[in-house]
């Protein structure tokens, strides 16, 4: 049994020595330690156990009590980088502060995409009885979910897998796409460039429906010519400066903070002012990048914290049952000074 005190001889204290100091049958400490439903035990009899266990310091082993119960007040999280990616590492403490609040402790295993160290991960967790496993992916995309996941309650997140009858929590990629490109509306713009990725992904198809969704619900024409590929980086939002300015946009939606990163750099070289000559959206809200921008970007947040805490929600059975088990988390507009 784990303790916080030891008996007089040194050993780790026990049910026995429970049962010693109060003056009662070692199964009696065992009813009231277990709070068995239905064991005649009088209140003066379950006071005394309980002193005697305020006296000696015994704590109950967690590990037998979970074995003889079926479950455990542990949850697993399985990511394959999350952890050492900043922004990203969010959906972790969402998770970690929603299952606290709900009285469960968050495992988490991080992979770096490692097959075998996953499957180690996954059995570990299984073999400790937890309550169910988040399973996590650093990027919004479609996986191939690991067999040994069917064999407890599991949730996607961050993360989808068609046909596998999983729920999966993601970020609302067509609502975040509207979002930014309605920020640009509301201040005026009308011929609104969108630099998409060049990545097949939920985030390439989604961000594009939402741009064209906000153009449509707002009146304004879709113009093919003004969906400019670029590869989502820096440097891509660099190289397309050129094809921004000759498109005669006087406002661009960026398929993330990054590719804004570059357009700042390439409308700076050429003595282009943001906002003052362009207008300027990302999204992902990566702090490091749109806060200390000059001037500051006006972005869209994919929301990790939320996504992460959702997960737990939808595992606990306190979230309503959304169609195709897909629940999407809304990804709010962050209103800087590039707009």
């Amino acid at each position: 049994m784990r303790t916080e005190r030891h008996s007089k001889h040194g050993a780790p204290v026990t049910m026995r020595d429970i049962a010693k100091e109060a003056g009662v049958s070692v199964a009696t400490v065992s009813h009231v330690v277990n709070n068995k439903q239905g064991a005649r035990i009088g209140e003066e009899t379950r006071q005394r156990v309980h002193e005697a266990i305020d006296l000696l310091g015994y704590r109950t082993n967690a590990l037998a009590k979970t074995l003889s119960v079926g479950s455990s007040r542990f949850i697993g999280l399985v990511a394959d980088a999350i952890a050492t990616t900043p922004f990203a590492g969010q959906i972790i403490h969402g998770a970690q502060d929603e299952a606290w609040k709900h009285g469960y402790v968050l495992l988490v295993a991080n992979t770096d995409g490692n097959k075998a160290a996953e499957n180690d991960a996954i059995a570990m967790m299984l073999e400790h009885q937890v309550r169910g496993i988040l399973y996590s992916t650093w990027y919004h995309r479609e996986i191939e979910v690991p067999e040994s996941l069917h064999q407890t309650d599991t949730v996607l997140v961050d993360c989808f897998s068609t046909g596998s009858g999983l729920p999966a929590v993601v970020p609302d990629e067509e609502q975040g796409g509207k979002a930014a490109t309605q920020e640009l509306i509301d201040a005026g713009h009308q011929r609104i460039a969108f630099i998409n990725t060049t990545t097949p992904s939920p985030a390439l198809t989604g961000r594009l429906a939402g741009y064209r969704s906000a153009l449509e619900s707002s009146g304004l024409e879709f113009d093919e010519s003004l969906v400019i590929p670029a590869v989502p980086e820096q440097e891509g939002g660099y190289e397309v400066t050129s094809a921004i300015i000759a498109s005669g946009a006087s406002a661009v939606f960026c398929h993330n903070d990054r590719v804004a990163m570059g357009l700042y750099d390439g409308l700076r070289v050429r003595g282009l002012d943001v906002p003052k000559d362009i207008a300027v959206v990302g999204f992902d809200n990566q702090e490091v990048i749109a806060a200390h921008l000059r001037p500051p970007l006006t972005t869209v947040a994919l929301p990790h914290y939320e996504i992460g805490a959702a997960g737990i929600r939808v595992l606990l059975g306190l979230e309503p049952e959304q169609d195709n088990a897909l629940y999407l988390i809304n990804c709010p507009a962050i209103k800087r000074q590039s707009v």
